[in-house]
């Protein structure tokens, strides 16, 4: 495996992409980005925090699966049914007695991992062009096109410059040790990638709790009735045993200064935030656990440049990752991906906790010039002195991408209640909405005068 070093300056960056979440043909804008941004930053390793694969894209509706346990292709959802229907794309049948000349279920999961592959090849062009090291861990859409996480890391690893290693605790969760520049072989900081797993509960008892979803989405979210998932009891023991393997590397027994990146944000990101009253302008409605209450950010405890544009999706449960995070000692910030429309970092809990916002054109998020990747510049002397920025479409080629209407919808996208409060809060949408609503009731006016 490629070993990772500071560079003789001292300096070492990283770039964090998140939810690139694309099918097999991946967004010709999302590939410029991609490629933009190693361009500028010249980056020493790459890391994709997570939904990298657009499980629930029509091209993979043959083998969808909607919780990990299920028979592939059986509950497919509502949404990628009529996406494929637009783009006609027609479910198969599986060979039977009816169909005996249709593929089997063998052959249609071996299409969806060449499918996979193409995916992969997509958006990791530009960085194996470039020879960049790069590493994935997993999200809670990854998984969704049928193949699981063990077999994505085996595609990964046939591209150039793959990190994910063969031995780890699990698919997703391992450490990336960074050399010291004088070829000492000490190990003077660390990126821990883990996996924060995907839904919580069962599929049996998400199913059967289906029906309070359809009632009360403010209160339960696509996650279905349990939620998101979180990091397993092993990758949290984890956190401190591998620190404990650094020092012992080292030969000092003290932990090294670590950075973690995962998927899915645990709870604590919510106390980079604080709460206001709901006609606040531009603030977000909380989820599930935190419904009911409306938020800003905390400029006291975030970075300049710090953007929220939607709630944050974490588990239901608290399982303690900030308070093993601190106790295994070393770390000095966590950032995930998930909320496609968020880029702030904030100081909790004695740690940078942060976003890196999409930086894909398939899926919902932000508008173009803010959709980006997030550039890391650590030092050997101070890593947890680091400085963080994003590197935007904005910045980087335009104020707009080459589909501009579609990424309008995907930023206004309203799927219930909530959503259609946070859009009516953004001053911008409330002043539209308002001056249409006026002329609306002006011509009506002028109208019944007239027939008078």
């Amino acid at each position: 495996m490629t070993s990772l070093r500071f560079r003789k300056d001292g300096s070492f960056r990283v770039l964090q992409m998140a939810d690139v979440q694309d099918g097999p043909d991946v967004q010709p804008d999302t590939i410029r980005l991609i490629r933009e941004a190693i361009r500028k930053a010249d980056p020493d390793l790459v890391v994709f925090t997570g939904d990298q694969i657009r499980g629930y894209d029509p091209a993979y509706i043959d083998t969808f699966l909607r919780r990990r346990g299920e028979e592939p292709g059986a509950r497919v959802r509502a949404v990628t049914a009529v996406e494929a229907k637009l783009r006609g794309v027609k479910r198969r049948f599986t060979k039977d007695a009816e169909h005996p000349d249709a593929p089997t279920m063998d052959e249609l999961m071996d299409q969806t991992r060449d499918k996979v592959r193409r995916t992969f090849a997509g958006f990791l062009g530009p960085i194996v062009e470039a020879q960049v090291p790069f590493s994935a861990t997993y999200g809670n859409h990854d998984f969704q096109c049928g193949i699981l996480a063990d077999e994505q890391d085996d595609i990964y690893r046939e591209f150039a410059g793959c990190l994910n290693p063969s031995d780890s605790l699990e698919p997703g969760t391992f450490a990336l040790p960074i050399e010291a520049s004088d070829d000492s072989g000490r190990v003077a900081m660390a990126v821990m990638m883990v996996n924060s797993g995907d839904y919580a509960g069962k599929p049996e008892e998400n199913d059967a709790q289906y029906p309070a979803y359809v009632v009360n989405s403010r209160g339960l979210d696509l996650a279905d009735s349990d939620g998101y998932g979180t990091p397993t009891p092993e990758a949290l023991e984890w956190l401190g045993t591998v620190q404990d393997e650094l020092g012992a590397r080292n030969g000092d027994g003290k932990p090294v200064p670590a950075i973690a990146f995962q998927h899915i944000p645990p709870q604590e990101f919510y106390d980079c935030l604080k709460e206001v009253p709901a006609w606040t302008p531009n603030a977000v409605e909380g989820a599930r656990t935190h419904e009911g209450h409306c938020y800003v950010l905390n400029h006291e405890v975030c970075r300049p440049g710090s953007r929220l544009g939607e709630a944050i999706g974490c588990a239901d449960e608290n399982v303690g990752e900030v308070a093993a995070l601190n106790a295994a000692g070393g770390y000095f910030a966590l950032f995930c991906g998930h909320d496609h429309k968020n880029a702030f970092v904030g100081h909790v809990h004695g740690l940078d906790l942060g976003y890196a916002p999409t930086c894909g054109f398939e899926c919902y998020g932000p508008k173009s010039r803010y959709r980006g990747i997030r550039l890391f510049e650590f030092h050997e002397s101070n890593p947890a002195g680091y400085v963080t920025r994003m590197l935007t479409w904005g910045e980087l080629v335009g104020r707009y991408s080459s589909n501009e209407v579609r990424v309008w919808f995907e930023d206004h996208c309203v799927t219930g209640a909530v959503s259609l409060r946070n859009e009516l809060r953004r001053p911008q949408v409330f002043a539209v909405l308002a001056g249409a609503l006026s002329l609306g009731f002006l011509a009506t006016v002028r109208s019944l005068v007239g027939r008078r």
